[in-house]
């Protein structure tokens, strides 16, 4: 994410003007903007007035900035676009409603109240974009995924499963050169690769790669993992292989972070799940961490019922990890209630 502007009050009451990136940015922005923000972008618009004719023309849209004031927004991960809805108060047709449609290259500027955790999600997201960006291969024996790591989860590329057709070479061969045609595709010169899986079958794709393009090979880190696919990926991620290449990868610290919740559960712990549980663990100025799911951080600020908690937190010293629900750890979290707390001490 690019941030071209800040313009933020004492009380955090100003502009952030910003362009997204990639697709990680967008789903980013989905947890900054809320309704009743105010968020100006370029957009194609046609006059409203055009519609009053008993014999419509065609009527070409233009390109004009809008100012919107949210009334709604959908994330379509598919189609890499976040749809903002909302009445126009700035531009033309003020008073109707219109959507803008945000995608990887649109530059916008948000005006708000901004709440801490979105100022730090800006932040991330702007230093995010200059680290390096990590593709995993997953392989066995015959069998092999290439998968993104996002910061909403691992989005799979491709599995690529050894064939028994006719190639240049053995079956074997045929199948390694097929994993590096397919990485190389997706690789944009600046991601960083971690090749994982159980066996030996990951070191002799190593061999073939070192063969076949000694560059990338000098740069790619080895795992050993018990499989393959999902749960490979997460392997990966608990291993620390993203965090030794990104620094501090958000999906791995949730990953992490749920581990240790899930064991202090399992022992009777320092810990606190569901609502009222970590309501009366705030009272107590017990908690450490407070874990909340992105969807039911959406749906408690649209109530308004959530963030006097938060403050309550990082008043007593605490701090907030926000989980994305499109990643198993946010989602084992969504299934214990959206919230639960690592606690200072057991209540």
């Amino acid at each position: 994410m690019r941030v071209t502007k800040r313009d933020l009050r004492g009380n955090k009451e100003g502009e952030i003007a910003l362009t997204p990136e990639t697709l990680d940015d967008l789903w980013h922005l989905k947890y900054i903007i809320e309704k009743g923000d105010l968020v100006f972008a370029l957009t194609k618009r046609k006059a409203e007035a055009a519609s009053d004719k008993l014999r419509p023309e065609k009527v070409e849209k233009k390109n004009v900035r809008l100012g919107i004031r949210v009334d709604d927004l959908e994330f379509h991960k598919f189609s890499n676009r976040l749809r903002v809805h909302g009445l126009i108060e700035h531009g033309m047709d003020a008073g109707y409603h219109h959507t803008l449609n945000l995608e990887e290259g649109t530059a916008l500027s948000i005006i708000k109240h901004w709440k801490k955790d979105q100022v730090e999600r800006v932040n991330e997201a702007e230093a995010t974009s200059k680290r390096p960006k990590v593709i995993i291969v997953a392989i066995e024996e015959g069998d092999a995924d290439i998968g993104f790591v996002r910061h909403y989860g691992i989005e799979i590329y491709s599995h690529i499963r050894q064939s028994s057709g006719k190639g240049e070479g053995t079956l074997r061969e045929v199948f390694f050169s097929t994993i590096l045609e397919q990485l190389n595709h997706a690789m944009c010169g600046t991601e960083s690769v971690v090749v994982a899986g159980p066996g030996f079958t990951k070191d002799d794709l190593m061999k073939y790669i070192s063969s076949n393009n000694s560059e990338l090979a000098a740069g790619i880190l080895v795992e050993d993992t018990s499989s393959i696919g999902m749960s490979g990926f997460q392997e990966v991620l608990r291993r620390g292989a993203v965090d030794r290449i990104m620094e501090e990868s958000r999906i791995a610290r949730e990953s992490s972070l749920m581990d240790e919740f899930l064991k202090e559960m399992a022992l009777g712990g320092k810990v606190a799940y569901g609502m009222d549980e970590v309501k009366t663990a705030i009272d107590y100025g017990a908690v450490e961490k407070l874990l909340v799911a992105d969807e039911l951080l959406r749906l408690e600020r649209e109530e308004g019922n959530i963030d006097a908690m938060i403050q309550e937190v990082e008043h007593a010293q605490g701090s907030m990890v926000v989980f994305s629900t499109e990643f198993e750890p946010g989602q084992k979290l969504h299934s214990l209630g959206g919230i639960a707390a690592l606690l200072r001490f057991k209540i």
